[in-house]
């Protein structure tokens, strides 16, 4: 599945409040392929998530930041801001930057105004209140891996045949990764 996605992801938290959460968060992130993880003013602990079991944290690169003046992301890398405000653009209508980093706040509460100054773009799931930290991570990296992925077009009725998915035309599969 990965080889199949347009650019790289992150995904990280802004304080956290449940940490086996979080722990769910960091194990669905490896599963979706994201590239590193982040804290913001939140400490990890595997050991306390507990939910981890493909221990994120020791296959991806994590980065922990104190303040969110210290995060420092790759060169074209957007933050994206995962909150439910006025503004936010709704998920499926907002288009997936290539090279992003997804930050979502915690259960208890909402990402800190420092964040939301820095983010690109802000976006929501449109539900009818929050949902659970890991639940909304994993929604926002399907909704990523299906509008950035090479699938093919899903059938017109329920019953209709599956059609294959799109040739690769340009550049090699792996060409966003140097090879």
């Amino acid at each position: 599945m990965p080889d199949q996605l347009k650019g790289y992801f992150g995904v990280g938290v802004e304080r956290i409040s449940k940490p086996m959460n979080l722990g769910n968060l960091f194990r669905s992130a490896h599963a979706f392929g994201a590239s590193f993880l982040f804290t913001i003013n939140a400490d990890y602990s595997r050991l306390r998530a507990r939910s981890d079991t493909s221990v994120a944290s020791a296959s991806l690169p994590t980065y922990s930041y104190d303040d969110p003046a210290e995060l420092d992301l790759p060169s074209g890398c957007q933050l994206i801001g995962v909150e439910l405000t006025d503004d936010a653009v709704d998920l499926p209508s907002f288009r997936h930057p290539k090279q992003a980093a997804y930050v979502f706040g915690p259960e208890r509460g909402a990402l800190s105004p420092d964040v939301i100054k820095r983010c690109e773009f802000v976006v929501k799931i449109p539900t009818k209140f929050c949902i659970n930290l890991a639940s909304a991570g994993a929604v926002v990296m399907y909704d990523r891996m299906i509008s950035l992925g090479r699938f093919a077009e899903r059938p017109v009725t329920a019953h209709g045949g599956a059609s294959d998915a799109p040739v690769h035309v340009h550049g090699s599969k792996m060409s966003h990764l140097g090879g």
